[in-house]
């Protein structure tokens, strides 16, 4: 994966779209991408969530990955909350908290 943006030598934002028709990842296999954004460097993540009417053609070919939470709609509010708490189950996971496990 190239990043390395090297005229400003940062990374370049990484795009996570989430959309019904994405990836369906269990919190695990978030975690790991997660993990594998910080073990490679990334600064910057930009988790965004769908519009109404689904991601336009060229949103879809900028985006690093698409994941979905399920084939369900959700509220853009509720879909932002799920994400919060998923992006927090992945650190946890991550850091080797027991959060993820309810211990």
């Amino acid at each position: 994966m190239e990043f390395l943006d090297g005229a400003t030598a940062r990374t370049r934002p990484y795009l996570l779209l989430t959309d019904s028709t994405g990836q369906q990842l269990s919190s695990t296999e978030l975690a790991a991408v997660v993990s594998q954004l910080f073990d490679t460097g990334i600064q910057t993540l930009v988790f965004a969530i769908g519009p109404a009417d689904g991601w336009s053609p060229a949103a879809r070919k900028r985006a690093d990955k698409t994941i979905a939470f399920g084939r369900i709609t959700l509220p853009h509010e509720l879909a932002a909350v799920i994400a919060a708490e998923q992006l927090y189950r992945s650190l946890t996971i991550r850091a080797g908290h027991p959060y993820h496990t309810g211990h």
